[in-house]
């Protein structure tokens, strides 16, 4: 198993194998991610493609700490930007336009300066919001925000009823919403 660190080197070196070894190392996991936002496994293999691209045209310069998120970040970009594109629901059996509607109310739009600022200081605090979470609820809260993943997928993953996932995830977006208020984001 190839680490990120010679991934990285490999493509700082122009070194094409680098996108084999990327593609075979995490290609699963961005498809799965792509898969869950798009419904389709043909979108989800172009948006790792177009991923994998993203890759070789910014590597150099950039120089990510973890090449795994630098990829899985890019390749679910990509897959939101194709979403959006579509008319909402009419793919993916409606997941990601459920799961972006749950979060809307601790979402600002980003459509100046000013916002996209403060939507840096909201990750952030989601992030240490997160950090302070068991592990379980925090995978909860990533598979169903970040990764998009349905409550059938998660009951079945962690041995829970849809409705536990459910109860669980409403409890951690008021959490939240009283984090976000406290730290003056809401």
């Amino acid at each position: 198993m190839i680490d990120d660190k010679e991934i990285v080197q490999k493509l700082n070196n122009r070194d094409e194998q680098a996108l084999t070894d990327a593609e075979t190392q995490y290609g699963a996991l961005c498809k799965s991610v792509a898969r869950n936002i798009l419904g389709s496994d043909a979108d989800a293999e172009e948006c790792l493609n177009d991923g994998l691209l993203a890759v070789w045209n910014t590597i150099p310069p950039e120089q990510p700490r973890s090449f795994c998120a630098y990829l899985l970040r890019i390749v679910r970009n990509a897959a939101l930007d194709r979403f959006k594109a579509r008319q909402r629901g009419k793919r993916g059996s409606g997941q990601t336009e459920a799961a972006l509607e749950e979060l809307s109310e601790l979402l600002p739009a980003a459509d100046d300066v000013e916002r996209q600022v403060e939507q840096q200081e909201l990750l952030a605090a989601i992030t240490r919001f997160l950090q302070t979470l068991p592990q379980k609820q925090r995978q909860l809260f990533v598979r169903r925000y970040w990764r998009f993943a349905s409550y059938a997928e998660l009951a079945r993953d962690y041995g829970m009823r849809e409705g536990n996932v459910q109860v669980t995830l409403t409890r951690l977006r008021k959490k939240l919403r009283e984090y976000l208020r406290e730290e003056g984001l809401l």
